[in-house]
């Protein structure tokens, strides 16, 4: 189950990094974007790690509060959340 768990962040976060590349590619080109709720949903379904890496990388929604703030703390949140689940599979 772990290993399932582990394939997926992986596999969200990845994509997540390349949706918020490829959004930055667009707006840079002033073409249509990918929606905001698009990009926030990614970091919630677990690409936070993703999302913030690219952010960086590209400069790009660093200046959007709900970003700014918003991936920062989905990212705290869900840290949260997994020392909770290991805390508590461990029996601790």
């Amino acid at each position: 189950m772990i290993k399932i768990i582990l394939i997926y962040l992986a596999a969200v976060n990845l994509a997540a990094f390349i949706v918020y590349g490829w959004d930055k590619r667009l707006a840079v080109k002033e073409r249509y974007r990918i929606s905001e709720k698009t990009l926030i949903l990614l970091a919630l379904f677990g690409g936070s790690i993703g999302s913030l890496a690219a952010m960086h990388l590209f400069h790009h929604k660093t200046r959007k509060k709900k970003f700014a703030w918003g991936v920062p703390a989905i990212l705290a949140l869900q840290a949260v959340l997994c020392v909770y689940l290991i805390i508590r599979a461990s029996g601790v």
